[in-house]
């Protein structure tokens, strides 16, 4: 992963922990209303991947006990991994595309309300991606892939040669001359992978994206009420198809492109074909992102335009991210696959300890807060969810009261210690186990292994009947905790 160059190393700092009475006395732990539910507190756990499902996309036991795990701390809300609305093979991530999905879902959902006693809301964050594939052997790539066409022979001085004969001249040649010959697009397949764009409109399926994604999310948004979520997070940020489309990036030339309000169009009828599915009753809002990070990429001033729009839309929610794009990602080894939370975009979605002069915690949030301030400026009262390093009562505390923020989003400091909501809630802040932010997790979840915290997951390994990773020298939820 890409890191300041200042390389500085930050210790976190929660600050002083609240008594009972001054946390319920709080902000943070009073109710607020999310569309038609409410909430008991402003604490959120957004959207992790734990890479539990079956590689058929279907709920395990595993996924059930680690979603159960965070209930026990019951927080506000907990928003369940990136789903597919795709019924297509996808690996060891969860999917709602077909109705046989459902009662494995329903299971977990039921089990979150048991483990919290019905405190915490359970959202569901549902998600469209396009083609990504892992960087190839050179020699097959060329052999087998590239596609021969008369620019080549023409940039090779190999008129009416075969597609052999140019293959075969390519493959004797020096890495910097195929660099220079190959077009933008074959050099990115040969070097890191081919990645489909919403912008490659020669493909039918992507020229049609428009016209199948508001049924695709439709249908998955049914069956996320008939499962039981309370809620559904539209995944609008990242490296994903819809975040794609609201980029600045995206200059389609048949009406979702281009101009700003030809980027929200697909978004907002995405929003509304699912409001349709779901009811009124319902809620349903969306994760975007506050700033790209990326050279020619949309910026906060580009956010809260679309943040205003979204809101104008009626959407419930809007959960702020940051970064974490393909378009700067590190060239990946031969065999695997570009990641995008390796550039600096990346960086600036998961900031680790160590870090440049403003430090690891709360790089998002000014622009959140600019992102807020529109959409209150133009007459909204939609809840806006802020996150990014926050780990300690004050800090959150302060971003309510100081009218920053409507929810606060806890998610590696969530992974580090389910309970820390219960803890602080109960005036025994001092025993949360603070998240270290050295990204152990995030290294995790770009091998696709199951994700754990290295500040719990080699303890008390003895204990009888705790589930363990696929090679068991993990465990895969925390200890109780031993309230005493």
């Amino acid at each position: 992963m890409w890191r300041p160059p200042q390389r500085i190393k930050w210790l976190p700092k929660p600050g002083t922990w609240p008594s009972a009475e001054v946390a319920a006395k709080s902000r943070l732990f009073s109710p607020v209303q999310v569309g038609p539910v409410s909430l008991a507190q402003r604490t959120w756990i957004p959207a992790m991947v734990p890479w539990r499902a079956t590689d058929e996309g279907f709920v395990t036991e595993d996924n059930i006990e680690w979603y159960a795990r965070f209930a026990t701390g019951r927080p506000g809300a907990i928003v369940v991994e990136a789903t597919g609305i795709r019924d297509v093979p996808s690996g060891p991530l969860l999917r709602i595309g077909d109705d046989r999905f459902i009662p494995g879902l329903k299971r977990m959902t039921d089990a979150v309300r048991e483990a919290s006693g019905g405190e915490t809301k359970v959202f569901i964050q549902l998600i469209d991606f396009l083609s990504i594939r892992r960087r190839p052997d050179p020699v097959k790539f060329i052999e087998r892939f590239l596609m021969i066409t008369d620019r080549y022979r023409e940039a090779l001085g190999m008129p009416g040669a075969s597609d052999d004969a140019v293959r075969a001249k390519i493959l004797t040649m020096p890495d910097a001359e195929v660099d220079a010959i190959l077009t933008p697009r074959d050099l990115e397949s040969l070097r890191s992978g081919f990645r489909e764009r919403v912008t490659d409109v020669h493909m039918p399926h992507i020229r049609e994206l428009p016209q199948v994604l508001p049924g695709l999310f439709a249908a998955a948004g049914r069956r996320a009420r008939e499962a039981g979520f309370d809620g559904i997070e539209l995944h609008y940020a990242h490296a994903y198809t819809i975040a794609s489309f609201l980029s600045k990036l995206n200059t389609r030339e048949d009406g979702y492109g281009g101009a700003i309000e030809n980027r929200v169009r697909l978004p907002i009828e995405v929003y509304r074909e699912v409001r349709k599915a779901v009811g009124n009753d319902y809620p349903l809002g969306c994760r975007f992102l506050a700033d790209e990070i990326i050279e020619g990429g949309n910026t906060v001033e580009d956010a809260k335009v679309i943040g205003v729009e979204f809101a104008r839309a009626g959407m419930d929610f809007i959960s702020l991210s940051r970064g974490g794009k393909f378009d700067d990602a590190k060239q990946p080894k031969v065999g695997e696959a570009a990641y995008p939370y390796t550039g600096r975009s990346g960086y600036e979605c998961m900031p680790q300890y160590i870090s440049d002069d403003f430090g690891p915690f709360g790089r998002n949030i000014a622009a959140g807060v600019e992102i807020r301030k529109a959409i209150r400026a133009a007459g909204f009262k939609t809840p806006v969810v802020l996150a990014g390093g926050v780990h300690g009562f004050e800090q959150a505390e302060a971003l309510l009261a100081e009218d920053k923020a409507d929810i606060i989003g806890f998610a590696r400091q969530g992974l580090a210690d389910p309970d820390w909501f219960l803890k602080v809630k109960l005036g025994r802040g001092e025993e949360v186990i603070v998240c270290e932010y050295t990204n152990y997790c995030e290294a995790l979840d770009a091998h696709h292994q199951q994700v754990t915290c290295q500040l719990w997951d080699r303890k008390q390994l003895d204990e009888p009947g705790i589930r363990k990773t696929h090679d068991g020298k993990r465990r895969l939820t925390p200890p109780a905790w031993q309230r005493g």
